[in-house]
C-alpha cells in the first residue's frame, strides 16, 4: 500500500504543476513606463485573454508530460527498476513541468507584445 501512496503523490504533483502553470503567464501585468492611459486596463484584459487562449501551449505541456512518462518507464525497465510507475510519473513531472514553465514565459511575452502593439509603453 505504501507504493500506491507514493505514486498518488507523484501524480498529484505532476498534475498540479501542469495546472498551476496553465494561465499564470497569461495573468501577467507588465510594467508600464510612464503614465497609465485610460484604455490600459481594457487593453490589458484583452491581451491577457489572448494569451490564455493559446491552447496549443497547454497541449505542448501535456504532450511533453506523456513523453517524459514514456521515457521514465523505459529507463526504469532498462535499469531493472521495480518502480516503473514512479519513474514514469517522475519523468512526466520533470519534462511536463519544464515545458509548462517555458510556456508561462511565452504567455507573458504575448501579453507584453500585445500591449506594445496597442501603443502602451510597457517594459516587461
Amino acid at each position: 500500500m505504501e507504493g500506491y501512496s507514493k505514486h498518488f503523490i507523484l501524480a498529484l504533483f505532476a498534475g498540479t504543476l501542469l495546472s498551476a502553470c496553465g494561465d499564470s503567464g497569461a495573468n501577467y501585468t507588465p510594467i508600464n513606463d510612464g503614465p497609465t492611459t485610460i484604455g490600459f486596463q481594457s487593453d490589458l484584459a484583452a491581451c491577457q485573454r489572448l494569451a490564455k487562449n493559446q491552447t496549443q501551449l497547454t497541449q505542448e505541456a501535456y504532450g511533453a508530460a506523456a513523453i517524459g512518462a514514456a521515457a521514465g518507464a523505459l529507463l526504469s525497465a532498462v535499469a531493472d527498476d521495480d518502480d516503473m510507475v514512479g519513474s514514469a510519473l517522475g519523468g512526466a513531472a520533470i519534462l511536463g513541468g519544464t515545458v509548462a514553465v517555458e510556456n508561462q514565459d511565452k504567455k507573458e511575452d504575448i501579453v507584453i507584445n500585445c500591449m506594445k502593439g496597442r501603443g502602451h509603453a510597457v517594459v516587461g
